[in-house]
C-alpha cells in the first residue's frame, strides 16, 4: 500500500511539472496566452543584454527615468554591483560599462559621489551607505 502511494506521489508530481513547465514555455513563446502575472514578472527582462565578453549589461537607453530606475531595482546587475561596495572606483566603472542609459548612469554615478564622501567623512555608517546605493531614486 505504502509503495503504490509513493508512486502515486510521484506520478502527480511528475505531472504537475510537466504541466506547469508546458504552461510556461506556451507562454513565453505566444503572447495571446500571456498572463498578466506573467508579464509583470517579466516586463524588464528586454532590457537585459549582453556585452562583448559575455557579461550581463542593462540597456535602458530611450526610456524615461521611472522606467530606467524600475528596470535597474529589478535586474540582477543591481545586486552585483552591491556586492562590490565599498570599491567607489569599480563602482564607477560597473555603472559606466554595464548600464547602457544616460540618466541611470547619472542618477547613480551621483549617488555613489555622495556616499563615498559621507561615508569616508564618517557621517555613514557602512549600512546606511549600502541602503543609500540599493534605494536609488
Amino acid at each position: 500500500m505504502d509503495r503504490s502511494l509513493f508512486i502515486f506521489t510521484a506520478v502527480g508530481v511528475v505531472f504537475l511539472y510537466f504541466i506547469t513547465d508546458f504552461i510556461g514555455d506556451i507562454q513565453k513563446n505566444d503572447e495571446r496566452y500571456r498572463s498578466s502575472e506573467y508579464e509583470q514578472k517579466h516586463q524588464f527582462e528586454k532590457y537585459i543584454g549582453k556585452d562583448a565578453v559575455g557579461q550581463e549589461i542593462l540597456i535602458v537607453e530611450g526610456e524615461d527615468e521611472k522606467r530606467q530606475l524600475s528596470a535597474w531595482h529589478a535586474s540582477a546587475l543591481k545586486m552585483e554591483f552591491l556586492e562590490i561596495f565599498p570599491d567607489y572606483d569599480y563602482m564607477r566603472q560597473f555603472v559606466q560599462e554595464r548600464i547602457k542609459g544616460k540618466l541611470l548612469q547619472k542618477k547613480l554615478l551621483e549617488v555613489i559621489e555622495r556616499v563615498e564622501g559621507e561615508f569616508l567623512s564618517g557621517t555613514l555608517s557602512a549600512q546606511e551607505a549600502r541602503k543609500m546605493l540599493e534605494s536609488v531614486k
